[in-house]
């Protein structure tokens, strides 16, 4: 008896998917070109461990229809890189940036042009931006471990010549990209790629962390996608651990700063609890920021009224405090 009814919205379903593909459309000259100033190549072209023939063009996509809040992501990158955003004023402190897509997508705009007002025009830090490699289509769950891992000696590498401070190189993840930074965090030292030239010598420890509603457990607490995407479907419960950054904090993990919504739905507060509760057991300093209200992928686009907004201010004093004593009111 509804049947008539389905099909007589059939037409205008269809629209609306229609409507939903087109808002997405390809924006690839909206990236630096390779060569450029602005664009850093991780790896001399043809060596990307673990990537075999010619690297394939990335496809980058434009969501958004307003022109002032872009909202790109990039996928199917094999030859990863940095876009670096550079301050007028730089601090000497630099942040490798790594944004989240939910092992699926990199996100470029909300988790990474759009920090650029606070933390580089108003804070000088000098923000790096990553385009890492994916899991689909690799067999090797380390490609994006061993692209921040290089990312941070590159950076260290040609400190200099950003005007930055070697020592005072951090990494801040969003979302799936908080699980790559966390990964970084625990396993800077992990032998996941063979090292080849006079860069690889250098540390790949991040001198602070700062993980943005992140992905962590790969267990009760998991986002699903971004499991399935990186373990597989079916993961048993040792890879489950491997992959569950609670579970690999060490000693000498960077001090790290922890944002998140309760009311995140899609990577739950417990993430960051889990952590949180694991940075102190191991003694590593850290900072929590609970906000009742924000959901999730927030990053500094926030609606006036939250308290959530607070976040990049409160990162922008956490970091130098990582570099001084405080006071003593004895």
């Amino acid at each position: 008896m509804r049947r008539p009814l389905v099909l007589s919205l059939l037409p205008f379903l269809l629209l609306a998917c229609g409507l939903a593909r087109a808002a997405e459309h390809a924006v690839p000259g909206t990236e630096p070109a390779a060569g450029a100033a602005d664009r850093i190549a991780l790896w001399p072209a043809g060596e990307v461990p673990g990537e075999a023939g010619p690297a394939s063009v990335p496809n980058v996509v434009e969501r958004s229809h307003d022109p002032a809040l872009p909202d790109r992501y990039i996928d199917n990158v094999s030859a990863p890189y940095l876009v670096v955003y550079w301050p007028p004023r730089p601090n000497g402190s630099a942040l490798l940036v790594v944004p989240g897509g939910g092992y699926q997508r990199v996100v470029l705009d909300k988790e990474g042009t759009a920090l650029v007002p606070a933390f580089v025009e108003q804070g000088g830090v000098t923000l790096f931006v990553l385009r890492y490699r994916l899991p689909a289509g690799r067999s090797d769950r380390q490609a994006a471990l061993a692209d921040a891992q290089r990312a941070m000696r590159v950076i260290r590498a040609d400190a200099s010549r950003w005007q930055i401070d070697p020592q005072r190189v951090g990494v801040m993840g969003f979302s799936a990209g908080g699980h790559v930074a966390a990964r970084l965090s625990n396993g800077f030292d992990a032998p996941v790629y063979p090292h080849r030239d006079a860069i690889d010598a250098l540390s790949a420890r991040p001198d602070v962390a700062l993980l943005i509603y992140p992905v962590i457990d790969m267990g009760a607490h998991a986002h699903t996608g971004s499991r399935a995407r990186l373990l597989g479907p079916h993961p048993d419960a040792a890879l489950q651990a491997r992959f569950s950054m609670q579970e690999q904090v060490r000693t000498d993990t960077p001090p790290t700063f922890l944002v998140h919504a309760q009311d995140d739905t899609v990577v739950s507060v417990d993430n960051s609890l889990v952590y949180y509760q694991a940075l102190r057991r191991a003694g590593v300093t850290t900072e929590i920021h609970l906000f009742p209200f924000g959901g999730h992928g927030f990053g500094v686009r926030i609606p006036p009224g939250l308290t959530v907004a607070q976040w990049s201010e409160l990162a922008l004093r956490w970091i130098p405090s990582r570099h001084t004593e405080p006071a003593r009111h004895d």
